[in-house]
């Protein structure tokens, strides 16, 4: 009934996005989600037993628990986007507990949100769903408005709240990028040390890089190296926003590029551009999800599940959904959030 639901909402996009055969990098070289995923990746890394831990119980949480797959709610908005555009199509989240609930009826392995949301409510929560700390944010309040993403408190702050994991953005290709991964491969570090898992917002952000009336911010090309520096300063997953062009090196003539990049290693097709991303995740051995992006209304589950598939047959981890969820009512957030879990939970949906 499930994956009905999903070919209805794909549409003529069905056979596109399910029928698809990726021949750039074989699904051999993998290293695919799996329940034993923890065992075979992590377990031969330096993270201490503390990390293996509290990524197992990350794992282990919500609706794809035992599958490998994750589906995390991240609500950090109210810093990145201001609380009053962000909660205005739904008040009730001005308050953190309406977020950890809407996590926690929605299934999610895990909900990341700001210190200040988990700090209120960790006493009561901490061990009913695995917390997830963002601790570096843009804030809005500067004039002239500038992306930076600057620290707000400190990783022991977040071990001390109860949390299983910390999350950071990187802006790669900003004027404060070379300072932002100093500050997060620190806070990754010191993470790792106290048992904490890491997961890394890796965005690209950069005026330049848009050009001809395209956004090469999320090409395949760049998102991906910028995942291949997010896996070197040892995140254990990589948020990514989904490639939907490529040619960015080239286009804008900048880095460096192989003509081989653009012809063996991917094509225009969005599954094949993803598993580009996913390459540069050490082949998977760090998990990908690609985030789904801002709410623009009725068509937005739709665009979701199809993402889904798209990460999901590319070898990803799974979907982020933070605005698509939270900006609609709550019952309809729930519904959402299992809709795009369904995806995972569907054998009828397999690897390119």
């Amino acid at each position: 009934m499930a994956f009905q639901k999903i070919l209805e909402l794909l549409g003529d996009q069905a056979d596109n996005l399910l029928q698809h055969q990726s021949k750039t990098f074989d699904k051999n070289l993998l290293h695919l989600p799996s329940p034993n995923f923890v065992d075979e990746v992590f377990a031969q890394s330096n993270r201490n037993p503390q990390v293996l831990r509290n990524l197992q119980a990350i794992y282990n949480h919500g609706r794809l628990a035992g599958t490998g797959y994750v589906s995390i709610l991240p609500i950090d908005q109210g810093i990145e986007h201001t609380a009053g555009a962000s909660f205005a199509k739904n008040p009730m989240f001005f308050d953190p507990e309406n977020i950890i609930k809407l996590a926690i009826e929605g299934g999610s392995n895990a909900v990341a949100t700001t210190f200040g949301n988990l700090a209120m409510m960790s006493r009561k929560y901490a061990h009913k769903i695995p917390f997830i700390v963002k601790i570096n944010h843009n804030e809005l309040l500067t004039y002239p408005t500038k992306y930076n993403q600057i620290m707000f408190g400190s990783v022991e702050d977040a071990w001390n709240l109860g949390a299983a994991a910390v999350g950071a953005t990187i802006y790669f290709g900003s004027e404060e990028s070379s300072r932002q991964i100093i500050e997060v491969s620190q806070a990754f570090e010191r993470a790792h040390e106290l048992g904490m898992a890491t997961i890394l917002w890796c965005y690209t952000r950069n005026n330049d890089f848009k050009k001809d009336g395209v956004n090469y911010e999320t090409a395949a090309d760049i998102t991906g190296q910028a995942n291949h520096i997010g896996v070197t300063i040892q995140a254990d997953i990589i948020k990514q926003k989904m490639p939907d062009v490529n040619g960015g090196f080239t286009k804008i003539n900048f880095s460096k590029s192989d003509p081989l990049m653009y012809s063996q290693m991917t094509t225009d097709h969005p599954i094949d551009l993803c598993r580009y991303q996913l390459a540069n995740c050490y082949m998977g051995r760090a998990g990908l999800i690609n985030s789904g992006g801002e709410s623009k209304g009725p068509g937005d589950l739709a665009n979701s599940v199809a993402n889904a598939i798209i990460n999901k047959r590319a070898g990803g981890t799974g979907l982020i959904l933070g605005r698509r969820a939270f900006q609609r009512p709550f019952e309809e957030g729930v519904e959402f959030l299992h809709t795009i879990q369904d995806v995972y939970l569907a054998s009828e949906i397999d690897i390119a």
